[in-house]
């Protein structure tokens, strides 16, 4: 049985259309929304709504809200009181703008159903296509259209689809029955099956749905509908979804939109097509139309790269006419949006169609390029550049490796493909998404290869360092996602044969196999066997434009944590304003000190260590001056030997036994000293201030090393400006011991040099008594560095070592809602950093304030940062370009706050 319009009539007509909560928002001629809903309706649905009022041609359809979406879900799958009665209106609406009926026999309505969340998940969730056919309208649409071939194309593809996504009948099945049928009649493609033939198969469909659901394929449209919705609902929580908002940090999001549409074809013939294209070039950047389409096709075969299209340029030839409506309205769209744009179309016998637009997705660089030539267009400002164009991840994409032309060696060339995401990756090889993710768990870098990817590949593709595929364009699936990842990919690599079952792929001439090191660039396309040299990359002209924009707006410094020259000079070339870190201890691990230090460390008197550590000064102060030396003028918070002494002395049998002989001493005098020095919590036992209190001679000597550095250079013409922190210090009185220790130092060094320099001394807040304790502390340190890696810790009674067993399932379970040592724990350890910055500030007005833990380089802990008032952030050296970036996000959403609040 069938519900054509009449029956819809009957049920509105009868009571149907009471409401209270409005769930259903219609688009077309006459439309409900606007772009400015994107939480409400979803952002495919808010945009919908928004082309319409702009004069977009788009086919009809209405919009189910997030809201239904999530009340379903919490309660079990059963819709609110109204939402089938306004579905109902939202059928009769499409009836009306169309002029055909769903489920009628003569001129019926067929209906795209989709997903659409406030956030743009690319393929996450479902779509169904084709949706209202059945037996009757078959044959009503073959009188239609005179196209029997492109009915039962259809009609098929939405057995497909139904069964798969609604029913979970694997597509594999369905696939096999195509491929079976194309081998019976000995053709290769598809397209080329016949009217008669796709009858066949559809039958064939049929069956295969009911050997699977048990049940006959439904008939009635509504019911069909029914079923489809609940699918888009329960596909917000599939795996899949779930994944791919964890690893995109997507929260705070109630449920996706579902998009009733009424059906366009791109499959009607020759003069039908469909594509998805960008207003420009995604990789690169470039102001070009981009994009590629398929002639005789549904929407679906572009995106899940089932055939290799045609790049869009092709349609100019193929299409003249067609081609420049196609550009009048993504120019129009981009310019609405100010914003590239990411465009989905159908052709339907010469009529263009647009079915969705969003904000593209776009690798770093392309980001950059692109908001410098809207700003320089005139089309967007520079405050719209920073904020809504550019994110952190597409700065950390630009400062990803590359290979060099002269390292890509022809012979070591197995294939060519599309470079669908630029960026170099070096791996082993993985066939399958739960062998990349049990890699990355296990420290192991691996290229995950596909024939193609879906929406269930998304773990494996995070984990993974790059991805192949043999299959699929420039707009399928692994495509748009690497590229909005950042993820190098090379796609459709026709040129290699992979092969599941034998975990290999081969050109024919090389095989690979799994576990072998392949190298791919997906800049150039290339895919090389073995592991290949990666190097620093070449920043653009508008990387360094777009910069000086950013750094126009910012309010706080970005320092960088480097203790050697070479990461002080590339700290200082991708912008940092000094060093908020060097760790000493680093220092020490080298191979011509740490015998020096270890000579220390088993020294049974001050004298001997005095003695010791006079080995050690020369290597330190080298230390320094090189450091100084590359940052001239610009501070450098050195922080004091902090880790617990153990940790520079051997552990197992043959390390003891090759020191001792190196130091010259008994393997049994070293163990005594290996045991005296274990500790059952070395991470609060004796190390930081501590050490330098029972062993004040260290402080002496690292004093003295960075001091006589800063004056050696002052009589070079090179100024040092260094600042001594002072590690882990929970009480006014460990603060001022030590502070005394160094200033005694400095008033040695000066007089031996007969000379001085300003310097500072500080101490890093990262026990919780310091914070509480701060303004003590204050009156006598010129410098609070938050050190939030330790605070966390010692403030939540989290392992930094262990935690990884639970955190997963207290995200998993919303009882954090960010890995605390990744983003700042706000609640918690920002109160106390909150605190004992008001503390600290309240007796010294002049105290410089900053944070150096991790958090230094996250720009949600950067915004905390910047709204407290502290004076720098600090994070490792790829990460500075990324806290400028953040920083002045945070100034300008902040004063547009402020403004609106006027």
């Amino acid at each position: 049985m069938t519900i054509g319009s009449g029956r819809i009539l009957e049920l509105i007509e009868s009571g149907h259309t009471m409401e209270t909560t409005k769930y259903v928002y219609r688009f077309g001629k006459l439309t409900d929304g606007n772009r400015t809903m994107r939480e409400l309706i979803g952002g495919k649905g808010a945009n919908l709504a928004e082309m319409c009022n702009i004069g977009i041609p788009v086919p009809s359809g209405f919009t189910i809200s997030t809201e239904a979406c999530r009340y379903t879900i919490d309660n079990n799958m059963v819709w609110p009181e109204d939402l089938f009665d306004q579905i109902l209106e939202g059928v009769h609406h499409l009836e009306k703008e169309t002029g055909s009926k769903f489920g009628d026999p003569v001129n019926p309505l067929l209906v795209s159903v989709r997903s659409g969340a406030a956030v743009s998940m690319p393929g996450m969730m479902d779509t169904i296509l084709n949706l209202g056919i059945n037996d009757n309208v078959v044959e009503a649409l073959i009188k239609k259209t005179g196209n029997e071939r492109f009915v039962y194309d259809s009609y098929r593809r939405f057995i497909d689809m139904f069964g798969d996504v609604v029913m979970g009948v694997s597509h594999e099945h369905f696939e096999e029955a195509i491929e079976k049928l194309k081998k019976e009649v000995m053709v290769t493609a598809d397209l080329e099956l016949t009217a008669e033939q796709l009858k066949v198969l559809t039958d064939r469909y049929k069956a295969i749905y009911r050997k699977h659901t048990g049940h006959m394929f439904p008939e009635d449209p509504i019911e069909q509908l029914k079923f489809a919705i609940n699918a888009v609902f329960s596909s917000w929580n599939s795996a899949r979804a779930i994944k791919y908002r964890e690893i995109s940090h997507i929260v705070g999001l109630v449920g996706t939109g579902v998009n009733v549409q009424a059906m366009v074809y791109g499959n009607m013939g020759e003069n039908s097509a469909t594509g998805v294209c960008f207003t420009r070039n995604p990789s690169t950047g470039a102001h070009e139309l981009y994009g590629e389409y398929l002639i005789n096709a549904q929407g679906e075969d572009v995106v899940a790269g089932i055939r290799t299209p045609e790049p869009i340029s092709e349609m100019r030839k193929e299409m003249p006419n067609v081609y420049d409506e196609l550009f009048r309205l993504t120019s129009k769209l981009e310019a609405h949006y100010k914003n590239m744009q990411d465009i989905e179309f159908t052709i339907q016998e010469g009529k263009l169609y647009i079915l969705q637009t969003r904000n593209g997705k776009r690798t770093g660089s392309a980001a950059v390029k692109i908001a410098v030539d809207l700003v320089n267009q005139d089309i967007i400002t520079k405050e719209d550049a920073i904020v809504n164009l550019v994110d952190p991840e597409h700065i950390e994409q630009l400062l990803h490796p590359q290979f060099n032309t002269e390292d890509i060696v022809k012979r070591d060339i197995v294939a060519h493909g599309l470079p669908a995401s630029p960026g170099a990756a070096v791996g082993r090889v993985v066939f399958t998404s739960k062998k990349a993710e049990q890699a990355a768990e296990n420290g192991e870098m691996v290229i995950l290869v596909r024939i193609e990817t879906s929406p269930e590949d998304v773990g494996g593709m995070s984990s993974a360092e790059g991805i192949l595929t043999s299959r699929g364009g420039m707009t399928s699936h692994a495509a748009v996602v690497a590229r909005g990842w950042g993820k190098p990919c090379v796609a459709g690599c026709s040129d290699i044969v992979i092969n599941y079952a034998s975990k290999t792929f081969t050109n024919g001439e090389v095989t690979v196999k799994e576990g072998d090191w392949i190298s791919i660039d997906g800049t150039r396309g290339i895919v090389m066997t073995g592991q290949h040299e990666m190097h620093p990359p070449i920043l653009s002209e508008e990387y360094e434009t777009f910069m000086r924009w950013v750094g126009n707006f910012e309010s706080m410094q970005v320092r960088a944590n480097a203790e050697t020259p070479e990461d002080a000079a590339l700290s200082r070339n991708l912008g940092a304003n000094g060093i908020g870190l060097a760790r000493t201890e680093h220092m020490f691990f080298k191979d011509d000190r740490i015998v020096a230090m270890r000579r220390m460390i088993i020294s049974e008197t001050e004298e001997e260590r005095a003695h010791a550590l006079s080995f050690l000064l020369p290597y330190q102060k080298d230390d320094f001056k090189g450091i100084f030396k590359e940052m001239n003028g610009l501070p450098v918070t050195v922080r004091l030997l902090d880790p617990p002494l153990h940790e520079f002395l051997p552990h197992t049998p043959k390390e003891i036994t090759d020191v001792a002989a190196q130091l010259e001493i008994s393997e049994e005098r070293l163990i005594r000293k290996v045991n005296a020095l274990r500790e059952f919590n070395p991470m609060l036992g004796h190390r930081g201030c501590r050490l330098g209190i029972t062993h004040p001679e260290i402080t002496e000597m690292q004093t003295r090393a960075i001091l006589e550095a800063a004056i050696e250079l002052k009589w070079e013409g090179i100024i040092a400006k260094p600042e001594i922190m002072i590690p882990l210090v929970g009480s006014v009185r460990e603060f001022v011991n030590q502070r005394r220790v160094i200033e005694q130092t400095a008033e040695t060094v000066f007089g031996e040099l007969n000379d001085r320099i300003d310097f500072k001394i500080g101490t890093m807040i990262e026990v919780p008594r310091a914070a509480l304790a701060a303004n003590k502390i204050a009156a006598e340190a010129e410098f609070f560095s938050f050190g939030t890696n330790d605070l966390t810790q010692m403030t939540l009674g989290y392992s930094r070592d262990d935690a990884s067993k639970f955190i997963p399932y207290y995200l998993d379970e919303g009882i954090l809602k960010d890995d605390p040592f990744q983003t700042l724990d706000t609640e918690g350890v920002g109160e106390l950093v909150h605190m004992g910055t008001e503390l600290g500030r309240a007796v010294n007005a002049d105290l410089k304030v900053g944070i150096c833990g991790e958090h230094g380089g996250d720009p949600a802990s950067i915004d905390f940062c910047y709204k407290l008032g502290m004076n720098y952030v600090s994070c490792s050296p790829y990460r500075v370009p990324i806290a400028h970036l953040a920083i002045a996000q945070s100034v300008i959403r902040n004063r547009s706050v402020e403004t609106e609040l006027i």
